[in-house]
């Protein structure tokens, strides 16, 4: 007998802030109270779906690597931790399923997918690829492109301060998508789009277990910004192959 995969414990919460934030909007005002004269009546907020719910609180999850790989998660739990039935869980699995975050065992439940060595080389790649092109392409840089990377660069730094590795890896992705998005491709722009839940992945587990990476990245950022608004393609291209090819290394836990 093959010896049984872990089972997490979900605590009973909601799925996201987002249907929180819903709840309380719900029952800020109770039903029946007098309304001031001439106050709009406010349309009813709608949660989504139950197994869009259920979708979005493990993939959040994952992402965040609240759930990391070799975890297996159970449909009993996860609808527990929703507040949904079942069938909505079952829905949400077998899209997570598609989009390659868990696998799902019949009878056991679903068991979160770990980034492979391959996985990560393959991203890595693709993002020099299309980052190293887009950073060319960035120069001459225009006002609104500078202006969007230095907003961008601030909020990572404040984030930093935060301690939110989550938003930081998020707010990483988004400095590096504007300049993406600039070069006007929309073939590259959806090609690249593919690959954000694999790059936060690997960013949150980077800056887990590297938090000095974190000041690096920054520093690294702010390094292709001024080869950008300098107008040196050349260097904005080095700055991206120095600064992409490291989280290969870290991910896989090598040193060199």
């Amino acid at each position: 007998m093959p010896s049984p995969l872990p089972v997490v414990k979900i605590s009973a919460e909601p799925a996201t802030e987002s249907t929180v934030k819903t709840a309380v909007k719900a029952s800020a005002k109770p039903p029946g109270e007098a309304r001031r004269a001439g106050e709009a009546k406010s349309p009813a907020v709608k949660q989504p779906p139950a197994a869009e719910r259920v979708y979005a609180h493990v993939k959040e999850a994952v992402l965040e690597r609240r759930y990391e790989g070799g975890t297996l998660l159970t449909e009993g739990h996860l609808a527990e931790a929703v507040g949904v039935s079942r069938t909505p869980v079952r829905e949400a699995l077998l899209r997570l399923e598609v989009e390659g975050l868990i696998k799902l065992y019949p009878k056991k439940g679903a068991l979160v997918l770990a980034v492979s060595a391959q996985e990560i080389a393959d991203v890595v790649e693709t993002r020099l690829l299309v980052e190293e092109f887009a950073a060319r392409k960035a120069v001459p840089a225009s006002a609104r492109l500078i202006g969007r990377l230095e907003e961008l660069l601030e909020e990572q730094r404040q984030l930093a301060r935060d301690g939110d590795l989550a938003a930081v890896s998020v707010k990483d992705r988004c400095f590096h998508a504007e300049i993406v998005r600039n070069a006007g491709n929309d073939i590259l722009s959806r090609l690249y789009d593919q690959l954000r839940d694999r790059q936060l992945r690997m960013g949150v587990a980077v800056m887990e277990a590297h938090p000095d990476r974190i000041a690096a990245n920054i520093t690294e950022h702010g390094e292709l910004l001024d080869a950008i608004r300098s107008g040196d393609a050349d260097g904005a291209a080095q700055v991206v192959r120095r600064h992409v090819g490291r989280v290969k290394v870290l991910v896989r836990g090598e040193d060199r």
